[in-house]
């Protein structure tokens, strides 16, 4: 579902990235990127998801939640999964410009960090990868 979201927005020229967060094994919320339709740098298909899905719990706080995401989440996004307490990040791609889960930084074992996340990398990566790869040949021919 998450590829579905990721496809959505490259139907509306945002990055093709896409979130899906679960609980107890059922969807609560699904998001894509939409920084430049909202004009919100903040806009990134996880955050979305984040503060859906919040609004639908009723707590900012997403306890035992799962978040399906289409690539390695940049430091914002991660910064924010840490803030909600999100038990298992699973992310297809990795992101060797923005990624800080093993692309750039390693911030899965910093100490500072007041809650762990647990990571599972690689799931749906070549189709997310090609998503991305195709998102951005469109454009250079374009451009």
């Amino acid at each position: 579902m998450a590829i579905e979201e990721a496809k959505k927005a490259s139907l509306i020229g945002e990055v093709p990235i896409g979130a899906v967060l679960v609980k107890d094994n059922k969807i609560v919320s699904s998001a894509h990127n939409m920084p430049i339709k909202l004009n919100d740098p903040s806009a990134h298909a996880e955050i979305n998801v984040l503060r859906d899905a919040g609004e639908k719990i009723g707590n900012y706080r997403l306890n035992e939640c799962n978040l399906y995401v289409t690539l390695e989440p940049c430091l914002m996004c991660f910064g924010a999964c840490i803030h909600a307490r999100i038990n298992n990040l699973i992310y297809a791609s990795d992101d060797p410009k923005s990624g800080v889960i093993t692309s750039n930084l390693n911030l899965v074992d910093e100490t500072f960090l007041n809650h762990k996340i647990s990571i599972t990398k690689g799931v749906l990566s070549e189709e997310s990868s090609q998503l991305l790869k195709d998102f951005f040949k469109e454009r250079r021919v374009k451009n």
